[in-house]
């Protein structure tokens, strides 16, 4: 069905009952609704009453927050929706925190004060104050066994004097929203304190564990959410890996990241942390997500501004250092001939972008409620981990 022209529709659909009517609607993609929701009354009351679908069959967004060097009042924020395939312009970051961390539909700010806010309506709140502020950590909302949600997070930095302390570094800390109250809990295993940048971390949040990857060292280790205790610290290096990044997508571990001159997709087996190819992406895609203009082509290190996020059925891949560009693409894990990886570029930005210093990336699913009830959005209702 076409949804260039809603007006011309409304009457046949006004025909149909109340959960045919649903049904039909239900498959459209959110830009669509939205603007569907101006064809009347009973259009705009069946849409905004459509129940979340699940997440198995509801694509990852892929949002995209760029921070300004001198004025908040020129950040940018935007979402990319995989089925329209089109990216959308979202109301800016009201926060002045460069200190941004995107996860689970909320945007949250980790210093100098911990707060979050729904991503597509601005709407902050304040936590009570973290024990250890942190600076770029890894963070998540999961759903506890009592069926309550809870925010965990790990690592990150904190700086004292120009120094990052190294100790603190390792912190685990874990939100609850009934209490309003933070515990910290058991820290990074040692072996994670060999990293030389707390950057070089990168997490996954999968069957009830946090898993915590170290580029540096090729680490691995996964947290217990239910007796808040860690693993015992493995290794994880294909051959020739580079650097790489840690996703959970269509219910496996999936690691994505440099080998050389190729950018791969591995699963990975939780306990053994045994790897199998699944993807590889194409040549033409990988090159066209770098700028040739300054490097030779033979320099692997252009790679290295390269970011991977993935969660669902679909890994996005792109460059937050051409800010103005954002090349960017996706590939669909199972969405190919015979069950194979399918691989797609993404659309550039929707003109103008501004020139940021810092960008926040990251995928999540997102319902129509997210549009029009963002006010029922908060930690230990809506969100799931």
């Amino acid at each position: 069905m076409s949804d260039n022209n809603p007006e011309i529709e409304s009457s046949t659909f006004n025909t149909l009952n109340h959960d045919v009517t649903e049904s039909i609607l239900s498959h459209l993609p959110i830009p669509s609704l939205v603007r569907f929701t101006l064809v009347s009354k009973q259009w705009r009351s069946i849409i905004t009453s459509l129940p979340p679908p699940p997440p198995s069959s509801s694509p990852p967004w892929l949002f995209l927050f760029g921070i300004h060097n001198t004025s908040s009042f020129h950040n940018q924020s935007f979402a990319f929706d995989p089925l329209s395939n089109t990216w959308l312009r979202l109301p800016p970051s009201s926060s002045s925190s460069d200190h941004l961390v995107g996860s689970n539909r909320f945007l949250f700010t980790t210093a100098p004060r911990f707060s979050f806010s729904p991503i597509l309506k601005p709407n902050w709140r304040f936590t009570s104050p973290v024990l250890f502020p942190r600076i770029n950590p890894l963070l998540s909302v999961f759903t506890t066994l009592s069926n309550s949600s809870k925010l965990i997070l790990v690592g990150g930095s904190s700086r004292i004097g120009g120094l990052v302390d190294i100790e603190e570094r390792l912190a685990v800390q874990v939100y609850d929203p009934v209490l309003d109250s933070w515990e910290l809990c058991s820290p990074l295993p040692a072996d994670f304190r060999s990293g030389q940048d707390h950057q070089t971390l990168t997490s996954a949040l999968f069957k009830r564990r946090f898993y915590v990857f170290d580029n540096y060292s090729c680490f691995i280790s996964s947290f217990c959410l239910d007796s808040y205790t860690w693993s015992d610290v493995q290794t994880l290096k294909p051959p020739g890996l580079s650097f790489a990044f840690l996703n959970s997508c269509n219910g496996m571990l999936v690691l994505g990241g440099m080998c050389g001159f190729s950018f791969n997709l591995w699963s990975i087996e939780e306990g053994s942390m045994e790897f199998s190819e699944i993807a590889v992406m194409p040549e033409d895609l990988l090159f066209g997500l770098v700028d040739n203009e300054d490097e030779e082509e033979e320099d692997s290190n252009k790679f290295r501004s390269l970011k991977c996020v993935g969660s669902g059925n679909l890994v996005y891949v792109f460059n937050d250092d051409c800010h103005k560009k954002f090349p960017a693409c996706v590939c669909e894990i199972g969405g190919g001939e015979n069950g194979k990886c399918s691989w797609r570029r993404v659309p550039c930005l929707p003109s103008p972008v501004n020139k940021f210093h810092k960008v926040v990336s990251f995928c999540s699913t997102v319902s129509i409620s997210d549009v029009f009830h963002p006010e029922d959005a908060h930690i230990g209702g809506s969100i799931r981990g």
